[in-house]
């Protein structure tokens, strides 16, 4: 039995773990698995029935992306994607949260008028929205040091984080406000997300994404 990812090629959050199993060479099969499925398979698997979350050789699951990514880094060290010093793999870890809690959970709430076709947000909430992105954005460059990946020489989990969600930020808000926040405030993200994209890992995953929107697309 080889490990399981579902979830679907969409998400960025799926696309965290799955840069990770590719930066790996971890065999996996993929599963498509729709977010909020009532499926008791699903549920047992993931109680929120969100996505994705991994099942195991053994049958156990996962659930939670920085834990998959935790997991596969623990059962899986070479290549390594956090650094051997605790202090550096510290800061890692710190940058991949400060991306999926600070930066992308805060952008998340323009989604559905950025990208789905639901109504604007008010006046107040757009405000509130972007003042809280853009300290975000600065604390972020405090912390990140693109030299050339997030946390510095060498690729790490944290740009399995930043790769897939910061476009995110910068689509939303520009959506959203007329003007992408990331750029606004100082982050040209142009340079970092060629050199990431230039990896095979990267390139499957936004091949894979790309057709998974074109079949969404097509469907709707």
């Amino acid at each position: 039995m080889t490990l399981a990812l579902h979830g679907f090629a969409v998400s960025n959050y799926y696309n965290k773990v799955k840069l990770a199993l590719l930066e790996k060479g971890v065999p996996f099969e993929e599963v498509y698995t729709a977010t909020g499925s009532t499926d008791p398979a699903v549920r047992a698997a993931s109680p929120l029935a969100k996505i994705p979350f991994v099942r195991l050789e053994d049958g156990r699951t996962l659930c939670e992306s920085s834990v998959i990514v935790e997991w596969i880094e623990a059962t899986h060290p070479q290549p390594a994607l956090l650094p051997a010093d605790a202090y550096e793999a510290a800061k890692v870890r710190e940058l991949a949260t400060f991306v999926d809690w600070h930066l992308e959970m805060t952008a998340r709430q323009l989604y559905g008028m950025a990208f789905f076709g639901q109504p604007a947000l008010s006046e107040s909430n757009l405000a509130r929205i972007r003042r809280d992105l853009e300290s975000r954005i600065q604390a972020f460059r405090q912390l990140a040091r693109f030299s050339p990946y997030i946390a510095g020489e060498a690729f790490t989990l944290a740009d399995c984080a930043a790769w897939v969600s910061l476009p995110l930020v910068s689509m939303a808000t520009k959506a959203a406000y007329g003007e992408d926040l990331l750029a606004a405030g100082g982050l040209d993200l142009k340079p970092y997300m060629a050199l990431v994209g230039s990896r095979p890992s990267a390139q499957k995953v936004a091949a894979d994404r790309k057709a998974a929107s074109a079949a969404a697309a097509k469907k709707a």
